[in-house]
């Protein structure tokens, strides 16, 4: 084979062109597979047989998608040169593949000048194998430290592995004890358990021996008594014999005297006789009560034997729930492991984030470094503007119209022209922040100031005349509707024409007769116009910009209102920067404009609470952009309110509350989930992260109960650890446990997601030249604002889990002032026209283009009677964007509640496991809607005719609900 190292054979130079590439497609595979064409491709362009455009193609092309085609691309291009390709091709094999180039040649490599083919100069070849020499070194270096940096850390990984094996060992024994000591404690529980049951029988039989006895020794009292008494008895009645023995013997006759020793005689033996029949009597009683007591003892032993059989079925059930502990501890375990490598990759996902805002915001400050040196160049411009216009002032109006043309001649040499001024330099000005518009029409476009427009100016040097004929014609199609404005404007401004002392008095410029573009003259001022404060104004019709320094601002001004009533300046500080500007109390704040960690912030306050406010303006370190707008009246209106205990703030929205809070000290209140509150205050006295807030009636705008609750950014916090912990609780406590959070997050990018007013400037033109750009960034949310609606008569209702909502739609269909609402036949034409317009709700089981419609819903409704919706989640959207707002009953199953519904739903070809499984699968997806629902508990009804009574009474306290809807959170 041509692949296999021969004896050396003629020398590559003796060969022909078609032999060196014969030789190079006999090889061609091996070459596509061992080669990496960026190590050649030097060599290759030294030997001047391929191009910079042919290295870039090799590199770059998206059509070679591997190295192999990029090796083989560059094989066919070497073959274009002939010869000298195929030698400079072997040649840098040579170099920086030896093994192939001995495979390929059969000859051994050599590095000596000889053995080369001379494409390439001496010197320059010397240099190529220098640098190839160092770079291979340099690779053998790294390849050998990595080597070393992976045994060692092959030999950490090891020890690693050994210590958790032996760790594994030592559980494996604990475990194995633990089982044997498990294994011991049961049996001896359960000999503890037999001897407890031989006991209580020893002790049944032994109370029963006692009762026997007693029995016997009470009858063996009354015997005793009995035997004293005919022993009494016989005493007596010998006595009364011996009486009558002796009385008969003085009086009686010989003849009565034997038959009353027979009678004497006989008397013993009749005795004997009675006590004889009493004992036999006895001795019945007493065989029969011990019948009784046996049959007794019978009775007990066979329910003693009932009871050990219970308790042995009782021992078989503990070990079933024993084994579905054990099986439920595992599942709890597997899904624990899931969720840590679920946050690990959250984590991994947020470092990643703050990589990408690290990036952002170095970008933002050089961004914002690039602007200040604008700026900086840009009151430099304004201090030569005003030095021209000292200039302008001491001239004649004679050579006025010349001392213009001198000035558009001076930015050339700006220096020398000053220098040869005679007048004082005038102090520096302060940045000017804002010009009046008609300051900028000052000549005509035939006479044109540079300076004039040089502020408005992007770049360091002055505008051109172009330029400036461009801006003034926009500056033109604004003139008509700020001309009235601006004219009202002039005149409480001072002209500054002459720079002199502080002492002296700034004399004033005389006007200036200009050609507006519409043919008629009339006077304008000056093009800088500057009030008697030391910062520049700009009137944008009501709305007041005032710059200044607002370091520390909260300390220089006082603010009251919120979100419903706007937020007002209510004291300023005398002697502060904000004082100085004109700021005073009644204004409203409608934007602020600052610079935090070199980033320009905006944030509207127009509709922002007072806690969003006074967060914003505590922010700013430094100059500042105020925008104030005039509503003294709605000012003082809101200072009674406040006088007067109507209202505690200017703050007034309803939230949606997405967890549970315990009542606490201080006047919290409790909250439950899905809870509506009203908030009138975000800011109340004497607790900075409290809101004051109020439940609501259910039926109308009326506040109940008041209290604190924790503000956004502590709920959020509170509602962060709530689902730390509750990822670690087993199912089981769970299941048990009520409802205690709603997991609502958000795609807005602002501070909060209630109030979306700070916006970094920078981003905020990116988002709104693309609003197609992906959000990426997620927010968890605590509140989330809902709006009231009044609903009309008669809302529709959807009944949930899907699979029994379709065998109650039936049911309900018929009540009196309920109707099923019917599928609809559309045409193709129709099906598409509604499904653009969002008109369908969803399509019908019966297949076509039978859909179910807003128009078959609104239909019944106008009816004033209910309308039954046989559809699932996905329709509620849907209605609410008609202003339609349907009842939502879900209805709690678990696998007792099926069992009752067991005959419905063979009915309707469905099962207890389809009804478990929809159950299980739709209530997830309650806590998405946007508006509340109203959930049935399992064990609140016994069979399907309390469940439809239930029903009934829940869909008439529904309807006279307010239906509380939140907005698009994303």
């Amino acid at each position: 084979m041509s692949g296999e190292c021969v004896p050396e054979g003629p020398d590559l130079k003796e060969r022909c062109e078609e032999e060196l590439w014969e030789l190079i497609n006999d090889n061609r595979h091996r070459i596509s597979l061992g080669v990496q064409p960026c190590n050649l491709i030097p060599y290759l362009r030294q030997a001047r047989v391929l191009s910079e455009m042919d290295q870039d193609e090799i590199l770059s092309c998206h059509n070679l998608t591997n190295r192999s085609m990029r090796t083989s691309y560059m094989l066919d291009l070497l073959r274009t040169q002939g010869r000298n390709g195929a030698v400079a091709l072997l040649e840098s094999l040579m170099i920086h593949y030896p093994i192939l180039y001995t495979q390929v040649t059969g000859q051994k490599p050599s590095t000596e000048p000889s053995g080369f083919s001379g494409l390439i100069k001496y010197s320059e070849l010397t240099e190529y194998l220098v640098r190839a020499v160092t770079g291979m070194q340099k690779e053998l270096q790294q390849a050998r430290c990595e080597a070393g940096r992976m045994s060692a850390r092959c030999a950490s990984l090891e020890s690693e592995i050994g210590q958790i094996m032996a760790q594994e060992e030592k559980s494996r024994c604990l475990q194995s004890e633990n089982e044997r000591l498990r294994r011991h404690l049961f049996s001896l529980q359960h000999d503890v358990t037999k001897l407890k049951d031989e006991k209580c029988d020893v002790y049944m039989r032994y109370t029963a021996a006692i009762e026997e006895k007693s029995a016997v020794n009470m009858r063996l009292h009354d015997l005793n008594l009995q035997v004293y008494q005919l022993q009494t008895e016989l005493q007596k009645a010998q006595k009364e014999n011996e009486f009558q023995q002796r009385r008969s013997l003085r009086h009686a006759s010989q003849p009565a005297y034997p038959r009353l020793q027979e009678g004497v005689r006989s008397l013993p033996c009749q005795l004997v006789k009675a006590g004889r029949d009493i004992l036999a009597q006895d001795l019945a009683e007493a065989i029969d009560s011990q019948a009784e007591l046996a049959e007794q003892l019978r009775c007990y032993r066979e329910e003693n034997e009932k009871l050990l059989k219970e308790k042995q079925g009782l021992w078989d059930q503990k070990e079933c729930l024993s084994l579905q502990v054990q099986q439920l501890t595992l599942d709890c375990d597997m899904h624990q492991q899931k969720s840590t490598v679920i946050q690990h990759q959250i984590r991994e996902l947020q470092a990643e984030r703050d990589q990408a805002y690290l990036s952002r915001n170095e970008a933002q400050s050089m961004i914002a470094r690039a602007l200040a040196e604008k700026d900086t160049l840009r009151c430099q411009l304004v201090e030569l503007q005003e030095r021209v216009f000292s200039l302008q002032a001491n001239h004649s109006p004679r050579s006025q119209q010349q001392s213009c043309d001198e000035s558009e001649a001076e930015w050339g040499s700006p220096r020398s022209s000053f220098e040869d001024s005679t007048i004082r330099p005038r102090r520096r000005l302060r940045r000017m922040d804002a010009i009046n518009p008609m300051s900028m029409i000052a000549c005509n476009s035939e006479c044109e100031d540079p300076t004039t427009s040089s502020v408005r100016s992007n770049n360091a040097e002055p505008p051109g005349l172009e330029s400036l004929r461009r801006r003034e014609e926009e500056l033109h199609a604004e003139n008509s509707l700020e001309r009235a404005e601006t004219d009202s404007l002039t005149d409480s401004f001072e002209f500054i024409l002459h720079v002199g002392n502080e002492d002296e008095q700034t004399p004033r410029l005389s006007p200036v007769t200009v050609s507006s573009p519409d043919g008629l003259s009339r006077t304008t001022p000056p093009p800088f116009l500057m009030r008697s404060r030391p910062k520049a104004l700009r009137v944008n019709c009501r709305v007041l910009s005032i710059s200044f320094q607002g370091e520390a601002l909260l300390s220089q001004l006082a603010v009251v209102g919120g979100n419903k009533t706007g937020v007002f300046v209510h004291r300023v500080t005398e002697g502060s920067a904000a004082h100085t500007v004109g700021i005073s109390p009644g204004a409203q704040i409608v934007e602020v404009k600052y610079e935090h960690n070199q980033k320009a912030l905006r944030m509207v306050l127009e509709d922002s609470t007072l806690e969003e406010a006074m967060w914003a303006l505590g922010q700013i370190r430094g100059l500042c952009n105020l925008s104030l707008r005039n509503r003294q009246d709605d000012y003082e209106v809101l200072l009674q309110q406040l006088k007067s205990n109507e209202t505690s703030s200017g703050d007034s929205f309803y939230v949606r509350v997405n967890m549970s809070f315990p009542a606490g000290p201080n006047g919290s209140l409790a909250v439950s989930c899905n809870d509506i509150l009203h908030v009138t205050n975000t800011r109340p006295a004497n607790s900075e992260d409290s809101w004051h807030a109020s439940q609501v009636h259910p039926c109308q705008l009326l506040d109940l109960q008041s209290g604190n609750v924790p503000n956004y950014y502590r709920a959020q916090r509170l509602l962060i650890r709530v689902i730390e912990e509750m990822s670690f609780q087993t199912k089981k406590s769970q299941k048990n446990r009520k409802k205690a959070v709603r997991i609502v997050s958000t795609g807005r990018q602002g501070r909060n997601p209630l109030w979306v007013s700070v916006e970094d400037e920078k981003t905020l033109s990116t988002d709104s030249g693309d609003s197609s750009a992906p959000k990426t960034c997620m927010s968890l949310m605590p509140y989330t604002l809902v709006t009231p609606h009044y609903p009309p008569i008669c809302r529709p209702v959807l009944l949930l889990p899907t699979v029994l909502g379709r065998v109650l739609d039936k049911k309900l269909e018929g009540w009196q002032g309920f109707q099923l609402c019917e599928p609809e036949m559309l045409s193709a034409s129709e099906h598409a026209a509604r499904l653009q317009k969002s008109e369908i709700l969803e399509e019908s089981e019966q297949g076509g283009n039978c859909c179910y419609t807003l128009q078959s819903v609104e239909k019944v409704m106008k009816k004033g009677i209910h309308c039954v919706l046989p559809l699932g989640l996905d329709c509620v959207r849907r209605l609410h964007r008609a202003q339609i707002f349907p009842i939502i009953i879900f209805i709690g199953q678990s696998a007792r509640s099926a069992r009752k519904l067991r005959a419905k739903l063979h009915r309707h070809s469905q099962s207890e496991e389809q009804l478990l499984a929809c159950s299980k699968s739709e209530e997830p997806l309650l806590d998405k809607l946007p508006c509340l629902y109203h959930s049935v508990a399992p064990d609140s009804w016994c069979d399907q005719a309390s469940l439809l009574t239930s029903l009934r009474t829940i869909i008439w306290e529904e309807q006279k609900k307010i239906v509380w809807v939140e907005p698009d959170l994303w």
